[in-house]
């Protein structure tokens, strides 16, 4: 069985969600397994991942507006205010989805639907430089 392992770094504009597929599908095509689990992990606490179709831009403004009425950005509803009036919502946003997901690979890529993309959703209402950790095993 082969291993291989990277972390990736992606700026974000604000809030809302950035496609990452094609990054994480170069590297993947370049690990030289066949068969395999590939793990995604975000190393934050105020961004996520998810995986969601990409073909309707829609989908991606539809998933920010609900989540921005879903997570109140008040501070009077949050003990944790330090680091400003988006961060704990930001929080409470990350628990909701993911920071972690597991990709089958075969055939040296990714098993994605037709219309699925993989995407780093920041919560923060400010840009920020986020770091995706990969982990791939399998073998030919």
């Amino acid at each position: 069985m082969r291993q291989a392992e990277t972390e990736l770094q992606f700026q974000t504009t604000g809030q809302g969600l950035t496609e990452i597929t094609g990054e994480i599908a170069d590297w993947v095509g370049l690990q030289s397994i066949g068969t395999g689990l590939l793990t995604v992990f975000c190393r934050h606490t105020s961004a996520s991942l998810t995986i969601q179709e990409n073909a309707d831009p829609d989908v991606q403004r539809d998933l920010e507006a609900f989540f921005k009425r879903l997570v109140a950005e008040d501070p009077s509803l949050y003990a944790h205010t330090m680091e400003g009036p988006d961060d704990m919502p930001a929080h409470i946003r990350g628990a909701l989805t993911d920071v972690s997901l597991a990709i089958p690979v075969s055939g040296g890529r990714m098993v994605l639907g037709t219309w699925q993309g993989i995407y780093l959703f920041e919560h923060r209402r400010r840009a920020h430089r986020r770091k995706i950790a990969l982990h791939a095993m399998g073998g030919d």
